[in-house]
C-alpha cells in the first residue's frame, strides 16, 4: 500500500510539474521596415525568419507557447517608441527583435530598459548601443558600424584606397559609420578629405555625388544602406564616376543590395558581413526553408534575417531556462551566461556588453561571368575571427563594464 501510495505521488509530481512546464507562455514581436528603404534586407524576410525560429524550437519544447506580431516603425524613432511602448504594455510583447534604423533602435531599447522587456537587435548597426548606450536589457545581434569599418574600411585603405569622401546618411546610423570608418582609415595612414549628408531614402544623388567626385577622393565612402545604397551605386555608374578612377566603398552592403543592383553593376565591390546564404551546407539548407515561408524564389536571405532567426533560438532557451519571459533582465542575464550555438552562426557567446560575437566575412561581388547560379554573389576574400570583428569589451566604454 505505502508503494502504490508512492508511486502515485510521484506521478503526481511528475504531472504537475509537466503542467508547470506548459504553462510558458511567450511573445515577440518583429519591428520592423514593411515598406521603405529596408524592406528588402529585413521586413517580410525578417518575419518568414521569426516564424522559422518559432518553428524550430517549440517542435523541441512543446511546452513553451510562443506568439508572434509585426509592425512597421516607419524608419521614425517616435513611431517606433509608441508601438514598443503599446506592445509591451498593452498586447504583452515580452520581446521585441530586427528595428532596422539605429535611430529608432536607440529609442526601442531604452523603451525596452523603461518596461524591463528584452530587445534583440538584428537590425540596426550603430556600435553605440554595446557602448555609451548599453543596456542591460538589450542584445545586439548580427553587426555593428566598428565591424563594418574595420572590415571593409580596412581592407580598402590596405589595398591603395588612402583618400576617402563619404556620402552619408543623415541619421544616427549613417553618422556613427562615418565616424567609426574615418578612425580606421586615419589609424591605418589613409585621410578622410571630406563628406556630404544626404537625407533618408533619397531617390537623387547627383547633387552628392558630383562633390565626392570633385573631391578627388580615391574612395567614395558610402555611409548609408539599404536602397539609399542602392541607389547612389546606380548613380554613380550611370556618372560613370568610376571610371574617372575613384572607386565606390559599400560600407553596409547586403545580399539584397547586390540582388537589387545585378552582378553587372555590382561587381568588384567590397563589403563585410557576418553571415551569407550560401556560405556552407548548413546555410543553404535554412535558406530553402526561408525561400518557402517567404514565399519568393527570387530573393535571398540577409545577414539581418538570419540574426532574427538566431536571436529568437537564443532567447527562446533562456526563456525556457527560467521558465519565464517576465523579467527581461534576468532574461538577458541568462542569454550572456548561456554559450550561443545555432546552425547559422554556429557557437559564439553574447559579451557583458550586449555585444553577440561571431565571425565576419571580408566579401567582394563576383563578376557575372564568375557567378554559376542565381544568388552566388560572393567569393570570401577574409575570414575575420570574432574576437578580432568586434570591437574591443574596454574599448567600448559601456557601463554595465566594470573597469
Amino acid at each position: 500500500m505505502k508503494r502504490r501510495l508512492g508511486l502515485a505521488a510521484l506521478a503526481a509530481v511528475l504531472a504537475y510539474g509537466t503542467a508547470n512546464a506548459q504553462q510558458i507562455n511567450v511573445k515577440i514581436g518583429v519591428l520592423t521596415d514593411m515598406s521603405s528603404l529596408y524592406a528588402d534586407a529585413t521586413g517580410p524576410g525578417s518575419v518568414a525568419a521569426a516564424k522559422l525560429a518559432i518553428a524550430d524550437f517549440t517542435k523541441t519544447h512543446p511546452n513553451v507557447k510562443v506568439e508572434l506580431i509585426s509592425g512597421d516603425h516607419q524608419n521614425k524613432p517616435d513611431v517606433g517608441a509608441q508601438l514598443a511602448g503599446r506592445w509591451f504594455d498593452v498586447d504583452k510583447v515580452d520581446m521585441i527583435i530586427d528595428v532596422p534604423n539605429s535611430g529608432v533602435a536607440l529609442a526601442i531599447s531604452d523603451v525596452a530598459r523603461q518596461k524591463n522587456k528584452v530587445f534583440i537587435g538584428s537590425g540596426p548597426a550603430i556600435s553605440d548601443l554595446t557602448g555609451s548606450k548599453c543596456s542591460p536589457n538589450t542584445v545586439h545581434w548580427t553587426y555593428d558600424t566598428w565591424m563594418l569599418a574595420n572590415g571593409t574600411g580596412k581592407a580598402v585603405v590596405k589595398s591603395g584606397g588612402d583618400t576617402w569622401f563619404f556620402l552619408t546618411s543623415d541619421y544616427a546610423f549613417g553618422h556613427a559609420l562615418e565616424r567609426d570608418t574615418s578612425a580606421v582609415v586615419i589609424a591605418n595612414g589613409g585621410k578622410v578629405v571630406g563628406a556630404v549628408r544626404h537625407p533618408l531614402n533619397t531617390n537623387d544623388f547627383s547633387s552628392f555625388l558630383l562633390q565626392a567626385q570633385g573631391s578627388k577622393a580615391k574612395v567614395i565612402g558610402l555611409a548609408n544602406a539599404g536602397g539609399d545604397t542602392i541607389n547612389s551605386i546606380k548613380q554613380a555608374h550611370e556618372f560613370g564616376i568610376t571610371k574617372g578612377g575613384q572607386s565606390l566603398a559599400g560600407l553596409l552592403v547586403f545580399a539584397s543590395d547586390v540582388n537589387a543592383l545585378g552582378l553587372e553593376t555590382a561587381q568588384g565591390l567590397m563589403l563585410t558581413e557576418t553571415w551569407y546564404w550560401d556560405l556552407n551546407d548548413a546555410t543553404r539548407a535554412w535558406t530553402k526553408r526561408w525561400h518557402q515561408e517567404r514565399g519568393d524564389p527570387k530573393k535571398f536571405p540577409t545577414m539581418n534575417q538570419a540574426g532574427v532567426y538566431a536571436g529568437i533560438l537564443h532567447f527562446l532557451k533562456a526563456v525556457a531556462e527560467l521558465t519565464s519571459a517576465a523579467d527581461g533582465k534576468a532574461v538577458v542575464a541568462e542569454m550572456k551566461k548561456l554559450p550561443t550555438d545555432d546552425p547559422l552562426f554556429g557557437k559564439g557567446i553574447i559579451r557583458a556588453d550586449g555585444r553577440k560575437l561571431h565571425p565576419a566575412y571580408l566579401f567582394e561581388v563576383k563578376k557575372p561571368s564568375e557567378s554559376k547560379y542565381p544568388g552566388d554573389f560572393y567569393k570570401v576574400r577574409a575570414t575575420i575571427p570574432a574576437d578580432e570583428a568586434f570591437r574591443p569589451l574596454k574599448d567600448g566604454h559601456c557601463p554595465l563594464v566594470s573597469g
